[in-house]
C-alpha cells in the first residue's frame, strides 16, 4: 500500500497532571528527519519519542510537539519561597528609604521574581507511559492519514499508467505502416538515381535502416516497467524510491522512442509519454 508523506494528526489524553496534547505534521523529504518540541520538564523523553517515530515511519520531515495543559490539581504543587520573599522586601525597604517612598515592589513583581514561586516538576516515571501511549495513538492517526492520501495518489498513478499503455499500443499498431512507408520512400529515392543499384546491397541497407528505426524493444521495456510499477503498488513496505527509479527508466525509453521516431504520430506519442511520466514523477515525490 502506498503512503503519502504529507499528513497531520492531533491527539489529546487526560492525565493526573493535566491534558497531554500531541500534534504531528509530516511533509515529503528524501530521508526521515524528526523535529521534536517538548516542554523543558519533559526533555528527558525526546530520545524515546524519536525512537517511536523512527519505528513507525521511514521517510518524511516530521514535526512533533507536545503540550501539557496543567489542571487545578497540578497547580497545588506550586510552593512559595518565603525566605526569598522576605529578603526581597527587606531590600526594597532599604532602597525606598534611600530614594523616597512609593517605589517599593508590587505584588506582581514579587511573584514574577525568579525563584519566588517554585512549580513542582512532573515525575517522568508516573506520566512517561501515558505520554508515549498518546504518541502511539497520534502516530497511528498520522499513518492512517498518509495511507488514505497514498491511496488517492495510487489511483492517479494507475490512470497515468493506463494512459501510457494506450500510447504504447498506438505506436505498436502503427509500426508496420511506418516501416512500409519508409521502405517505399527509400525505394522511390533510389529509383530517381540513374545508376543501377546492387539488389543484395540494397536489401542490406534497407535492413539496416529498419533496425535503426525499430522501436519494438523500447515498447517492450515500457510494458515491462509498467508491469513492475503495478507489482510495486502491491508491496507492503515503503516504495517511493523504487517508483522514482522506475520513472527514470520510463523516461529513458520515452527519450529513445522519440529519437527513433520515423513519423509525426510516433513523435507525438513520445511527447505524450514524457508528459505522463513527469506527472507521475511529481506525484511520486510525495510517496514514502
Amino acid at each position: 500500500m502506498l503512503r503519502s508523506m504529507t499528513a497531520f494528526a492531533r491527539q489529546e489524553q487526560p492525565s493526573a497532571w493535566g491534558t497531554i496534547i500531541w500534534e504531528l505534521r509530516s511533509v515529503n523529504h528524501r530521508y526521515l528527519e524528526t523535529t521534536a518540541r517538548l516542554p523543558e520538564t519533559l526533555r528527558g523523553l525526546e530520545s524515546l519519542v524519536r525512537e517511536r517515530i523512527a519505528a513507525a515511519l521511514s521517510r518524511g520531515k516530521v514535526e512533533c510537539s507536545l503540550k501539557l495543559q496543567t489542571t487545578g490539581a497540578a497547580l497545588t504543587a506550586i510552593t512559595l519561597n518565603h525566605a526569598l520573599v522576605e529578603r526581597l522586601l527587606k531590600i526594597a525597604d532599604e532602597v525606598e528609604h534611600m530614594i523616597g517612598p512609593g517605589t517599593g515592589l508590587q505584588l506582581g513583581e514579587i511573584l514574577r521574581w525568579p525563584g519566588v514561586v517554585d512549580e513542582a516538576e512532573p515525575d517522568l516515571d508516573e506520566i512517561k507511559q501515558v505520554i508515549l501511549d498518546c504518541l502511539d495513538t497520534a502516530l497511528a492517526e498520522l499513518i492512517a492519514t498518509r495511507e488514505r492520501e497514498g491511496q488517492r495518489t495510487a489511483e492517479l498513478l494507475q490512470q497515468r499508467c493506463e494512459a501510457i499503455r494506450n500510447q504504447v499500443r498506438r505506436v505498436r499498431v502503427r509500426r508496420p505502416e511506418v516501416q512500409a512507408r519508409w521502405r517505399e520512400k527509400l525505394l522511390s529515392r533510389l529509383a530517381d538515381i540513374s545508376t543501377d543499384a546492387d539488389a543484395s546491397r540494397l536489401e542490406q541497407e534497407l535492413v539496416l535502416v529498419a533496425q535503426r528505426l525499430d522501436v519494438e524493444e523500447e515498447l517492450d521495456r515500457l510494458d515491462a516497467h509498467l508491469d513492475e510499477i503495478q507489482a510495486v503498488f502491491e508491496r507492503a513496505e515503503p516504495v517511493g524510491r523504487r517508483l522514482d527509479f522506475l520513472m527514470q527508466e520510463l523516461n529513458r525509453e520515452a527519450n529513445t522512442l522519440s529519437s527513433k521516431s520515423a513519423d509525426t504520430e510516433t513523435t507525438r506519442a513520445a511527447i505524450e509519454l514524457k508528459v505522463l511520466i513527469e506527472q507521475m514523477r511529481e506525484q511520486i515525490q510525495n510517496i514514502e
